[in-house]
């Protein structure tokens, strides 16, 4: 069944004659590459400061260099982003990602990796703000539970699968091919779309608002960023989080933050970006707790561990296209909060890990997670996405991305502090629990959906 639209051309707003799957499918494809850019490298970095020559505390901003400009211009980018084609910013940022991804791979030099990565996490933080509003335009209203539940669901997926991916790699083919692994996907991706995607508008350069807006969200997102990714092996660096104030403060002030905070405020959407964060963060708290305990503590095999904790992204990518499907048809919001819900329970019953349960002890408890987070993360986004106003959707998209991606950098900071300050994992798994508790009401509580003008449909 096809779907008629009206052929709107501005500039952001891609023109659809009936529903693209294929482009959904693109939407989760590069949300997967872009999330297990994450954390690929995380593998390779002894490798890689072996090849270059440097130490390892130099060799870990093949990492960071790529964390910081995707988390510090994901609403700089959100705000240029609605105001261009989103057809050719899809090219254009796949296109960037994949060469500096290249680059990367031939550096001879840590400068030229770090300069590498820092352009990949730019086009990547693009990728990020663009995807779900890809699988948005792509379908019909009444499907994009199911179309938002493919990138919501993938992304995750290749933050989870990324040091298993790094790790064969590196076994078999070197550092170089953890930067070349992604470049095969992006090529079918830019096929894809060139294809299947009607022109809908042009890029354009940033103006001077847009550059302030990146210089005072960046440097306050960054600082943020870097005080979690320190704290993670000395808590005392937490107390830099406070230096990431003033800047977003000041940008909150000003005419670039006050449409963000107008629109998040109108539309009743602070509530649902505290239970995406607070899931996030429970998450990968979780996550990085588990792998920890049972390497270190129970003293199993990394073979082991890494099979246990893979029943939870098994369990995902299973309830994402379940969570979709039943948003489409009973909607989005009891949905989300069933799978809030029951990634809560999963994480309640892990925080009595002890030394005595064996692995499947613990995979049936991820795996239960693992289903809620997949019936969540489609339906929220859906939900968030559905109650943006049309002129802001990139805007919002970019919040939700930003929400998520602090999420995912807080939570082994937050673990690592409460194991640190409580001597055990059990502190630690108790603050996963209560993040994701929290996200429970966060998330039942109501939005208001846009005011919207009836399309006229295009004549046959």
């Amino acid at each position: 069944m096809t779907h008629r639209y009206s052929g709107s051309e501005r500039p952001g707003h891609m023109s659809v004659g009936e529903d693209r799957w294929p482009l959904v499918a693109v939407a989760g494809l590069l949300a997967f590459v872009a999330m297990l850019d994450m954390n690929i490298v995380n593998v390779a970095l002894a490798d890689i400061a072996d090849g270059l020559d440097v130490s390892a505390a130099t060799a870990q901003w093949a990492v960071l260099a790529y964390q910081l400009p995707v988390v510090a211009l994901l609403l700089p980018a959100g705000r240029w982003l609605d105001g261009v084609g989103t057809r050719a910013a899809v090219l254009a940022s796949t296109a960037g990602f994949a060469v500096c991804g290249a680059l990367a791979a031939v550096a001879p030099w840590a400068a030229w990796l770090i300069a590498a990565r820092l352009a990949q996490g730019a086009f990547g933080a693009a990728l990020f703000v663009l995807m779900p509003v890809l699988a948005m335009r792509s379908v019909r209203p009444e499907l994009r539970g199911r179309a938002m539940s493919v990138p919501a669901t993938l992304g995750p997926l290749g933050a989870v699968t990324g040091p298993a991916v790094g790790g064969l790699l590196l076994d078999h083919l070197g550092w170089h091919a953890v930067f070349l692994v992604k470049i095969p996907f992006c090529l079918l991706a830019l096929t894809v779309v060139r294809r299947a995607m009607p022109r809908d508008g042009r890029l354009r350069r940033p103006d001077r608002r847009s550059t302030v807006d990146a210089v005072l969200v960046g440097t306050g997102v960054a600082t943020l960023l870097l005080a979690s990714t320190l704290a993670a092996d000395a808590p005392k660096w937490l107390w830099l989080g406070a230096v990431a104030v003033p800047p977003v403060w000041w940008w909150l002030r000003g005419p670039g933050g006050r449409p963000v905070t107008g629109a998040l405020r109108s539309s009743g959407l602070y509530p649902a970006h505290g239970a995406v964060l607070a899931l996030a963060t429970g998450f990968a708290a979780m996550h990085y707790v588990v792998a920890l305990h049972l390497q270190r503590d129970d003293g199993l095999s990394a073979t082991t561990t890494g099979l246990t904790v893979l029943a939870f992204p098994l369990a995902m990518g299973l309830a994402g296209p379940l969570g979709g499907r039943l948003a489409d048809l009973h909607g989005a919001r009891p949905v989300a909060v069933t799978g809030a819900v029951l990634t809560a329970v999963g994480l309640l019953l892990l925080v009595p890990l002890s030394d005595g349960w064996s692995p499947p002890d613990v995979a049936w408890r991820l795996a239960l997670a693992g289903l809620g987070m997949g019936l969540n993360g489609g339906p929220t986004q859906a939900l968030v996405m559905g109650a943006a106003p049309p002129e802001r959707i990139a805007t919002l998209g970019s919040t939700v991305q930003l929400a998520r991606s602090l999420g995912f950098t807080l939570g082994p900071a937050l673990a690592t502090t409460a194991w640190g300050l409580a001597d055990g994992a059990r502190a630690a798994l108790a603050l996963a629990a209560v993040a994701a508790c929290l996200a429970v009401p966060l998330i039942a509580m109501p939005v208001r959906r846009p005011a919207t003008v009836p399309e006229k449909p295009v004549p046959a």
